[in-house]
């Protein structure tokens, strides 16, 4: 009977409309849901939406498809869904005011690859681990040097050498990325380790190089496609070299640590690392076993502390020397404010409020080099209402900095080197909301006091010095401005000559 009823017509009829007004329930259902997700272009399967993107210049695609999908927006990065923060008003409100819903960071899979699939440190760290290491390295590099008088007389230092390196080329074209990063990486070093390195030091200059190419790598098209299918691009030749790398300057830093650990005082501490392992000696004593106060988490955090703290203040200036080379009617002004208000004297940070048209100069580099264009990826804590769109817990979040920093509602000109965006009708110094180069919000780098300090006193006291200028025979339009593929955005391989002003006058 059961058979002859199936078979029948009309039953069959019933049973099939039956289904489709439930597929219909089941899609538009999902339609409803997606609906309050953000919008997107539509993915293919196991794509996504790569074949609609520019892995060398993934923010550039971002930004163009911000301007069709607006300010929050989903892209499919292979098989991963992805929300696109975009524009000064949108990333303020997020990383400011959802500060805790967008607070947590993501923690891509090469960073598990070459962690051992732990992220302890500062940089990828979440919860309480990263709330303790964040405090802590705050509270000490403020005591070692960050931010204050005494990081100022480390940076004068540094300038003193890095000058004489520069006056050894004696107007000659030289490449001045090797020895600016040194430069840099010192001021984090006596910071860390307490002491400064030789340029000469072979130890250290393949310290630099190695932080500086694990950066490079980072941001490279082969590892960000190990992100996304790591089972298919696990032998990718840029993941060995990664982790290689990383392998070593992590043995390294353990290196430095120990010679510190032998020659511990714990009443007189010379830096980070001291205070860190005063603090671990002490956590010992009273018998504490769970501790984020170990020796992976030093590490982790030591190698944290150099990468935000040298590739990006490093990058600036290059870009900063490049830009005074490529438009030297800016490089006349600055020289002579600076000759006009300072002299031959050292530069001081108190000068800066007597220097606008300088001050401003390195805000707009800044604005324009656009090192940072998306913020490390972050990773929602919950499910959030943010401007009318649901996105769920353990989203990743870009927020795209690129998008404020060249945000066509904030600024006049924003594809323009223009030193006047941060100028007044008098030629005063003004402060502008949308100069997020530092990223916002509790996730904002740490290190950005002293970024500032290191930025404003070595681009003075190079133009104080030297003249910038192009190889022989390259005319100023010809230097290129097209950045190279990185983690951040650096400068194109190029020479430049620093022509000392006193061979000039």
């Amino acid at each position: 009977m059961e058979s002859l009823l199936l078979q029948s017509p009309t039953t069959l009829i019933i049973l099939g409309v039956i289904g489709i007004l439930l597929v219909l329930y089941i899609y538009y259902l999902d339609l409803e849901r997606d609906r309050r997700e953000p919008p997107g272009p539509r993915p293919l399967p196991v794509f996504g939406n790569l074949l609609q993107l520019n892995l060398k210049s993934l923010h550039s695609s971002l930004f163009e498809l911000s301007k069709r999908y607006g300010s929050v927006f989903t892209v499919h990065l292979g098989p991963e869904k992805v929300v696109i923060l975009a524009g000064y008003e949108t990333v303020k409100e997020a990383l400011v005011n959802y500060a805790v819903e967008f607070g947590d960071r993501q923690v891509p899979p090469y960073v598990n690859d070459i962690s051992g699939s732990h992220s302890p440190g500062i940089l990828f760290a979440n919860g309480e681990s990263w709330k303790e290491m964040r405090h802590f390295a705050l509270t000490n590099l403020r005591d070692f040097g960050m931010g204050i008088k005494a990081a100022e007389e480390k940076i004068i230092e540094e300038i003193y050498y890095l000058k004489e390196v520069f006056k050894r080329h004696e107007g000659k074209p030289f490449s001045a990325t090797q020895s600016i990063n040194c430069a840099v990486s010192n001021i984090i070093c006596s910071i860390v380790y307490g002491s400064r390195f030789d340029y000469r030091d072979a130890e250290f200059k393949r310290m630099v190089d190695r932080a500086n190419d694990i950066l490079r790598l980072s941001g490279s098209p082969s590892i960000q496609l190990y992100n996304l299918y790591p089972w298919i691009f696990q032998y990718a030749r840029n993941r060995m070299r990664l982790r290689k790398n990383v392998a070593q300057n992590q043995k390294q830093i353990k290196q430095l640590i120990g010679r510190l650990q032998e020659t511990l005082n714990v009443q007189k501490c010379r830096g980070f690392v001291d205070s860190f392992l005063a603090h671990k000696q002490e956590i010992e004593a009273l018998g504490t076993t769970e501790s984020f106060y170990n020796m992976e988490n030093l590490v982790s955090t030591v190698s944290d502390l150099f990468a935000a703290g040298t590739d990006a203040t490093a990058t600036t200036l290059r870009w900063a020397l490049l830009l005074m080379a490529k438009y030297p009617q800016i490089q006349d002004k600055v020289q002579a404010e600076l000759s006009r208000v300072v002299g031959n004297r050292q530069v001081k940070t108190e000068d800066k409020m007597n220097l606008p048209f300088t001050d401003a100069v390195i805000h707009e580099t800044q604005r324009f080099a656009n090192i940072l264009p998306t913020a490390i990826p972050h990773i929602t804590s919950a499910d959030v209402t943010f401007q009318g769109h649901l996105i769920r817990k353990g989203t990743p979040v870009f927020p795209l900095l690129t998008s404020v920093l060249w945000d066509e509602s904030e600024w006049e000109s924003p594809r323009t080197f223009n030193p006047a965006h941060f100028l007044d009708k008098d030629g005063m110094f003004v402060e502008r909301a949308a100069f997020m180069p530092f990223s916002a919000g509790r996730r904002a780098c740490p290190g950005e006091s002293l970024a500032r300090m290191e930025l404003f006193l070595f681009f003075t006291s190079f133009l104080q010095r030297f003249r910038f200028t192009p190889p022989p025979g390259v005319p100023e339009e010809d230097l290129d401005l097209t950045p190279a593929v990185c983690f951040t955005l650096n400068p194109t391989p190029h020479e430049l000559c620093a022509v000392s002003r006193e061979f000039l006058n």
